[in-house]
């Protein structure tokens, strides 16, 4: 079985244990915690060992993935647990236009030994429509809960 080419969105299962709400648990090799500052708008980045498993656990942001030479905007929010699983071969970026800024952990499924071009910015072959990315932020910026 190969892998996968398609990034894949998958809504979090919790159950409630007294006050306190479990999630699934993500299986992983490494686990970060990644601070994406207000006002980012990141390069692409992609790793051709790994696949990121991110999950927002405050704030929002918008994850940018290029396929099929289009962009395609993914809002991001701590109100909607889920995990976005982007695997190996797929140019990936961050967008985050809020005023505050956005918290998650990356749960890395390692394929192989990681390379230093992994990590290293891509430039964008076309401009992101920042129209949009405002608009999708707004729509699924965080509640004041």
């Amino acid at each position: 079985m190969g892998l996968k080419t398609q990034v894949e969105i998958f809504p979090l299962e919790s159950i409630k244990g007294g006050m306190a709400e479990f999630y699934t648990p993500q299986s992983s090799h490494e686990t970060m915690l990644v601070n994406i500052p207000a006002g980012t708008i990141d390069d692409l980045f992609v790793h051709r060992t790994q696949t990121d498993q991110l999950l927002v656990v405050r704030g929002s942001f918008i994850l940018v993935v290029l396929q099929n030479r289009k962009y395609q905007y993914i809002p991001l929010s701590e109100d909607q647990p889920q995990v976005v699983k982007i695997p190996p071969g797929v140019p990936h970026g961050a967008i985050n236009l809020s005023d505050s800024p956005c918290v998650l952990v990356n749960a890395v499924l390692r394929h192989r030994a990681s390379i230093d071009r992994d990590y290293r910015p891509l430039r964008r072959p076309i401009p992101y429509d920042m129209n949009k990315a405002l608009e999708l932020q707004y729509l699924h910026r965080p509640s004041l809960a």
